[in-house]
């Protein structure tokens, strides 16, 4: 009776009871009896529980054709797209130039004229090009400009006008050019250099310098003058006339002959010397003067 009861009782909970899962090996021996595509299956399930999750299913998504036509990528979002160009953006106006806090450098770039520059240019180095000429549009809207250096080109013509609107000027160079004739020069020069140019005596008008009143350095050595230009004003230290043509000055050109009490006491320097000159023919010239001028005595 006992025995009927334990047979019934294993019957009615074997139901209940589910197989263990196949072993690896069994995996093996079920492929291999007539499950044809069961270890692709196991590959592309095990790449998709690696590879395609978490942060690595932004891989596959990381290629959008919207439109069949182009290729948005969105994987990089450090790749920030450009600024759009603004309607009324001006070209740079140093374009042959380098432009470096008010200074503008056009040295040796084989420029034959002044090219366009910034509004608010204080200098302006143009040393060593081909410009010929300067005319009064090239610094027309510049009023700022305090230095202009063209030392080494091949200037021979200045417009009238050219410097008018240079109020604030203060260093004029034009060293090493072909000049014949002097423009006329903006009221503020502290400084003008020409040596080195053709300029002759007639080419400088007698108001030339009468009424730059700051200008303190006066270059026109080694050019084609025949006499030292008149109404050179007091406030002059050096004057270099050296290697011209001059044979004669008066006792006016420097000094004042009716005043013999007057003094040029802020001339440091007057070189004549390379002129044809005898300066000791003309004692009374220098008599204002606190140093005698560089020259041939005899």
């Amino acid at each position: 009776m006992k025995t009927l009861q334990s047979i019934l009782l294993l019957l009615l909970f074997v139901p209940l009871i589910k197989p263990a899962p196949p072993t690896q090996q069994d995996l093996r021996s079920i492929y291999d009896y007539g499950t044809d595509n069961f270890e692709e299956t196991i590959f592309r399930q095990d790449y998709e529980d690696k590879y395609l999750d978490g942060k690595n299913t932004k891989v596959k998504e990381s290629i959008i054709i919207p439109d069949g036509k182009s290729l948005q990528l969105q994987k990089d979002e450090s790749v920030t797209a450009l600024p759009p160009k603004k309607e009324n953006e001006e070209m740079p106006t140093c374009l042959l130039c380098v432009c470096l806090l008010g200074s503008v450098y056009c040295e040796e770039v084989d420029i034959d004229a002044v090219p366009p520059l910034p509004k608010e240019s204080a200098y302006l180095y143009a040393r060593f090009n081909k410009i010929k000429k300067l005319t009064a549009k090239d610094f027309a809207d510049i009023p700022n400009l305090r230095r202009l250096d063209f030392t080494g080109n091949l200037i021979q013509e200045i417009e009238d006008g050219t410097f008018s609107k240079l109020s604030l000027l203060e260093e004029l160079s034009l060293a090493e050019n072909q000049l014949v004739k002097l423009p006329v020069l903006p009221p503020k020069l502290t400084l003008f250099n020409a040596k080195y140019n053709k300029i002759k005596s007639r080419g400088i008008k007698a108001n030339t310098f009468k009424k730059l009143n700051n200008l303190t350095f006066l270059y026109l050595d080694h050019n084609a003058l025949d006499s030292v230009p008149p109404n050179l004003p007091e406030s002059l230290r050096v004057i270099h006339l050296q290697f011209n043509n001059i044979t004669s000055i008066t006792d006016d050109t420097f000094c004042k002959a009716n005043d013999a009490r007057y003094i040029r006491d802020r001339v440091e320097e007057i070189r004549l010397e390379g002129n044809p000159i005898i300066l000791g023919k003309y004692p009374n010239s220098f008599t204002c003067l606190k140093k005698l001028p560089i020259g041939s005595y005899f």
